[in-house]
């Protein structure tokens, strides 16, 4: 066998490895590596990386992430968003170069993530498109637009006594297990068909409550309108803080497109925690109950983000229901009246009301929308005009007439009419009403027409009411919708309906006599 092919093959080969030695320009790249110095329960201090910038990402061993919280002459407080059990002191960390950023788009619709935009849902990853940071400006003012279209929760003492209107803020808070997470989910099953796209936040909540609600939306087919972004209980506290600021930036992205979308904070008092651990730990100083100096600005620079946007821009809206907890009933505590000064009014639900059995239990006198009246609907104002007064006069008379007062006619029927009131206002959970049915019983409420019939059966005369809505033309059920005031053939249309349903409810003269 001859040599030669062999050895030609052999200069080709050593040769064309010359040519490419010779062509290759190496790449050289400087890369900034730290070392954690010490670390403690959800952060770390980092020393080493002398050109890292405020909240940029900082990447740890194990696909674990940090945020750069304190940036200080010699060491780096660093935020963790992982699971910082598995880091120790002396382990590398590299600069990301950039900062924390989520995904968007529709195709997180009915997908549940952290705050990071990791899948929790056991649908596969994401794919892949646009992210956004989770901290972005709030809208300037003059991109802003007033509040003028209604955000229904189909909870009928919400929208007749203090409706909400699209791009408000509208705070939810009272003592745990008083239904506010209720008032938030039924919110979200109303808004099928309304093309209001929603995001649920849960803070730091017990995983078996937030697997509830999940369940809850999927079986009232909600979850395909909807994003949840959640944070566990035993998630650590840099997720907990990042998670509202992620959910708000999904749905600014749905805003920015020109659509309306609701976003549920559950709820702010354990970010607010969240933030104390992080800031106590992080050694800032602490202020009024250990909460740092900013706690304000971190919830007001949230808040701020949501709005309704002119129509040159699209016109969309962005609505915000935070939720508080408070503790023994006292709104006048730190966190509750910092929200309250940023929010555009609260719905205050009553520990007492819940225990009588009224739900969902909306203190009428403690609750107030600053905005939500400009944007509320004209038949609504006619029917529920006086009804809060109404209500009010009632509270004061019931609770004067305890001490065995002898009251006259007159105070008796204002009695009587109030708990009519109380009872047309109560309302089964995650039963929505739609529009029309609202109006139908609260016009019949106005004019009276509960009045007659017996508290015992109250429930019934109201269902036969919400049926009996069914009869209203489909004309004046859109003019509903709409700016245009209810005609006096309107109302007396929706009368007669009512008039008809309650008849069978109310007893003869002679069984008044008798009973």
């Amino acid at each position: 066998m001859s040599t030669e092919p062999l050895h030609e093959t052999l200069e080709k080969t050593f040769g064309g490895i010359d040519e490419a030695l010779n062509a290759f320009v190496p790449q050289l790249q400087a890369r900034e590596v730290g070392r954690i110095s010490s670390i403690a329960a959800g952060i770390a201090k980092v020393s080493g990386l002398p050109g890292v910038g405020f909240e940029e990402v900082l990447k740890f061993p194990g696909g674990i992430e940090g945020i750069a919280f304190n940036v200080d002459e010699n060491e780096i407080g660093v935020v963790l968003l992982g699971s910082y059990w598995k880091l120790h002191a002396g382990d590398p960390v590299e600069r990301g170069g950039h900062v924390v950023d989520v995904p968007v788009g529709e195709r997180l619709l009915g997908r549940i993530i952290d705050p990071t935009g990791r899948p929790l849902d056991g649908l596969g990853p994401l794919s892949s498109g646009a992210r956004l940071p989770v901290e972005r400006p709030a809208a300037p003012i003059m991109d802003r637009a007033p509040v003028s279209v209604p955000l229904q929760t189909g909870i009928k003492v919400i929208d007749a006594l203090i409706p909400v209107g699209r791009g408000q803020r509208e705070l939810i808070l009272g003592d745990r297990q008083t239904g506010k997470t209720a008032i938030a989910l039924d919110t979200i099953l109303n808004q099928r068909d309304k093309n209001v796209l929603c995001v649920y936040c849960a803070i730091g909540q017990r995983a078996s409550g937030v697997a509830k609600v999940i369940a809850t939306l999927r079986e009232q087919g909600a979850l395909a309108y909807t994003v949840v972004v959640v944070t566990e209980g035993n998630d650590p506290p840099g997720l907990a803080y990042i998670a509202p600021y992620a959910a708000t930036s999904i749905a600014e992205h749905f805003m920015e497109q020109g659509r309306d979308v609701l976003v549920v904070y559950d709820d702010l008092t354990h970010h607010a925690r969240a933030y104390r651990e992080l800031s106590l730990l992080l050694r800032r100083p602490p202020g009024r109950e250990a909460f740092p100096g900013d706690i304000f600005y971190i919830h007001s620079r949230l808040l701020e983000r949501a709005t309704h946007l002119r129509p040159e821009l699209g016109g969309g809206s962005l609505t915000a229901l935070p939720i508080i907890e408070t503790e023994a009933q006292d709104i006048s505590a730190y966190i509750p009246t910092n929200l309250i000064s940023i929010t555009d009014g609260q719905i205050y639900l009553s520990p007492t009301l819940f225990e009588l059995g009224v739900l969902p239990a909306v203190d009428v006198g403690k609750s107030v929308s600053r905005v939500g009246g400009k944007a509320q609907r004209a038949a609504y104002r006619a029917v529920a005009g006086d009804l809060k007064l109404a209500y009010a006069q009632f509270e004061e008379l019931e609770a004067f007439s305890r001490f065995g007062a002898r009251l006259d006619e007159a105070t008796r029927q204002l009695i009587e009419h109030g708990r009519r009131i109380r009872a047309c206002l109560k309302q089964q959970e995650f039963s929505p009403l739609a529009v029309p049915v609202q109006i139908a019983v609260l016009l019949a409420l106005t004019a009276k027409l509960f009045d007659r019939v017996p508290l015992p059966r109250m429930a019934e005369a109201e269902q036969a009411v919400c049926a009996a809505a069914a009869d209203i033309p489909a004309e004046l059920a859109a003019r509903f919708e709409t700016a245009d005031k209810l005609s006096d053939a309107d109302r007396t249309l929706i009368t007669g309906l009512a008039e008809h349903a309650l008849a069978d409810f109310i007893p003869e003269p002679e069984d008044q006599t008798a009973s």
